[in-house]
């Protein structure tokens, strides 16, 4: 389990409405829970974990689904991996663990829920760290559109076996090139090979190639609808909201285009959104961890007791 990334962490498995979730955790000052992104793992913050954790009570988390976190079948309506399901996990995981509200960072999907659950339960979350993404509903908006390439996203999101099947053949290749593509160098060296472990047993296992499609079908519908049906009533989050863009993904690649990162968030969900750049590909915490590490403690420091 990687243990050595985490050292003095203390290994959790706590029961959730569809399994088990697993926990890694450390610290005593404030509560502040870790998101993952996709298709990694808790994993990713073994550079920063440790070190937030000497001002911060730090829970990493696996979302169901991925690492050794229980992966349930998904559901006709994709409900199962749903933004909203999955930000209850968290709220079960943070309550077992003693904390009602607290700070989230989350990255990539795990960023999805963390915003999610910010809409959905505004007194759970005391500030909201963003890494990297988008709004869901707005980017599928725009790959409808064709501004931006729909990629993994719509090919994950094919109806069920198509991609569970053809991505069982040889599942390795495939995860690998997406954490190539997505890092400024173009390659695996960003990545701990410690860490890349991880995310080979993550992702070399039917039902969690699964449960990752079912994590992007529940993006194109019940996430997308989520966020829709919150823009038509116009609700916001309330707490201090901060965005940390890596330079390479989300302005100058594949997500870069006509608006900048913070307008978008600032025209939807957060009006009152700050953020900072980070010189990076989409993988912050393992690329740059000292810049993403700076940024997200000045954010925590800066709000405390917000």
């Amino acid at each position: 389990m990687n243990d050595d990334l985490f050292p003095d962490f203390e290994s959790h498995w706590i029961d959730a409405e569809v399994g088990r979730i697993f926990v890694r955790s450390k610290g005593n000052g404030p509560p502040l829970v870790l998101l993952h992104g996709f298709p990694e793992t808790h994993v990713m913050w073994h550079h920063l974990a440790p070190a937030l954790a000497e001002t911060h009570s730090v829970v990493c988390m696996d979302l169901r689904g991925y690492g050794w976190s229980s992966a349930p079948r998904g559901d006709a309506a994709h409900e199962t991996y749903s933004k909203r399901a999955m930000g209850r996990d968290v709220i079960t995981v943070m309550e077992a663990l003693g904390h009602v509200r607290f700070a989230i960072a989350g990255h990539d999907r795990g960023a999805r829920v963390a915003y999610r659950l910010a809409l959905d339960h505004p007194g759970r979350v005391e500030r909201l760290s963003l890494l990297d993404i988008l709004p869901t509903s707005y980017m599928w908006a725009q790959m409808k559109a064709g501004k931006v390439p729909a990629t993994h996203w719509a090919y994950l999101s094919e109806p069920y076996p198509k991609p569970e099947q053809e991505i069982g053949r040889d599942p390795l290749p495939y995860f690998e090139g997406l954490l190539k593509s997505w890092s400024a160098a173009g390659d695996l060296k960003p990545f701990d090979p410690r860490a890349l472990k991880s995310y080979h047993e993550s992702c070399n296992e039917p039902s969690r190639i699964h449960a990752f499609c079912e994590d992007y079908r529940a993006g194109a519908t019940r996430d997308s609808e989520a966020d829709e049906a919150d823009l038509a009533a116009k609700n916001i989050i309330r707490c201090p909201v901060q965005l940390i863009w890596s330079d390479f993904y989300l302005v100058s690649g594949p997500v870069g285009h006509g608006l900048h990162p913070l307008d978008v968030w600032r025209q939807s969900f957060a009006p009152k959104i700050e953020g900072v750049g980070v010189s990076s590909g989409h993988f912050l915490a393992e690329e740059n961890p000292g810049a993403t590490l700076e940024a997200l403690r000045n954010f925590l420091i800066a709000n405390e007791g917000a």
